[in-house]
């Protein structure tokens, strides 16, 4: 904190008035399935995105991120989305939440400090976002609950980006805790907090620095008709966490999803194993049983890559020399180490969680990563953290 209050005095000329954190995250499952009311399963991680911020006495706007060496400017009453404002664009789109909330916002300077970059796809956009968010609100004391607070940051979304709903990035980089998941329910626009107590264990994001390319468009399953697929296919179950669950008569699928294309009922059966892997998730996170959780995951990567079309080859070698630290890895049920794909887009980055005597044998495994692909591959060790606070 102290690097940040000196760069934003040394950018400004006088000290920030307030400084918020919010962590970074990624999705463990279902990070594809909020368009059809299901869950998300996450993990804030402790690298995080510091925001200062400072009243001006004009309309203006500063923005400067420091490890970009960026600085972007903007004015309040020509407050609009400009494609070469590229990352200060979601301060600007946090400021036109409060402003069509009905509040006065003042002009502000600001400084983001993030020593991981949002091309990385770690849930850094969203910290910015909330980090600014909560800095704006204590700036200038504004009375406004964390209810008032996700409205806008849902008007930012979708009003001012354009983008999908993002509700699972939100309440996981402001409800988080340390040893503790957050798990999504977008039919109820709900969050609940899991235990992520498995001993020994270090988690790691690989950011695997693939270009990404997209090889379809996920737009043409985001559909309405889908959604009334889906919901024909759900059944109340009293039993199952959350209260209901997918049917898994594989007749009764088919013949409800037989009027969709081969292409888009693979992809709405990938979504159906989606929530059906959260569920098993939950269930070996209650009981403590890694073995199970790591099936979970691993079923989850092969769905995402088989179904949903998302891995690429780089990915899938990633992941194979998780599955090769195993003494056993042939031995489906008992996993001791697991690894999905995770971050922005169709690709780029994967989490895994191993034992830690095996995080070493990992890292070496990646030096051969570059000499086979041409990528050079970036390891963090990242540990579940608590969400967005004013430092």
């Amino acid at each position: 904190m102290d690097t940040v209050k000196k760069l934003h005095k040394k950018e400004y000329s006088h000290e920030a008035e307030v400084i918020a954190e919010a962590p970074g995250r990624f999705h463990l499952i279902g990070e594809h399935t909020w368009f059809f009311k299901d869950k998300t399963l996450s993990m804030a991680v402790n690298l995080p995105v510091y925001v200062a911020v400072s009243k001006r006495k004009d309309n203006a706007l500063i923005f400067n991120f420091v490890q970009l060496e960026d600085k972007k400017k903007a004015t309040l009453p020509l407050l609009k989305y400009k494609k070469e404002d590229k990352w200060a664009n979601v301060l600007k789109a946090v400021i036109y939440g409060f402003q069509q909330s009905g509040f006065e916002v003042p002009g502000m300077n600001f400084t983001v400090y993030s020593e991981m970059l949002p091309s990385a796809g770690f849930g850094i956009t969203t910290a910015i976002k909330v980090a600014g968010a909560w800095a704006i609100k204590e700036l200038n004391s504004f009375r406004c609950s964390e209810q008032t607070l996700l409205k806008i940051l849902d008007i930012a979304n979708r009003k001012f980006l354009g983008t999908d709903n993002h509700l699972a990035d939100s309440l996981a980089a402001i409800y988080s805790k340390e040893k503790s998941l957050i798990l999504t329910d977008y039919a109820l626009g709900s969050y609940e907090r899991i235990p992520f107590n498995f001993e020994d264990k270090t988690v790691i994001l690989t950011d695997a620095r693939v270009p990404r390319v997209v090889t379809w468009n996920e737009e043409s399953l985001l559909q309405p008709e889908n959604v009334l697929l889906l919901g024909e296919l759900k059944e109340r179950r009293s039993t199952v966490h959350g209260g209901w669950e997918y049917q898994n008569d594989t007749t009764e699928v088919n013949e409800v999803l037989s009027v969709a294309s081969e292409d888009t009922k693979r992809r709405l059966i990938c979504n159906m194993n989606e929530h059906k892997y959260i569920l098993d998730a939950l269930s070996a996170l209650e009981k403590k049983d890694f073995s199970l959780f790591a099936r979970a995951v691993k079923k989850s990567h092969a769905n995402m890559r088989d179904l949903y079309d998302i891995s690429c080859p780089e990915i899938d070698w990633i992941l194979k020399r998780v599955d090769m630290l195993d003494e056993s890895p042939d031995d489906l049920r008992n996993p001791v180490n697991c690894g999905r794909i995770t971050g922005k887009g169709f690709g780029r980055c994967t989490y895994s969680i191993l034992r830690t005597g095996d995080v070493q044998k990992y890292k070496e495994k990646l030096a051969d990563y570059e000499r086979i692909f041409g990528f050079k591959p970036f390891c963090y060790e990242v540990k579940p953290a608590r969400g967005v606070r004013i430092l």
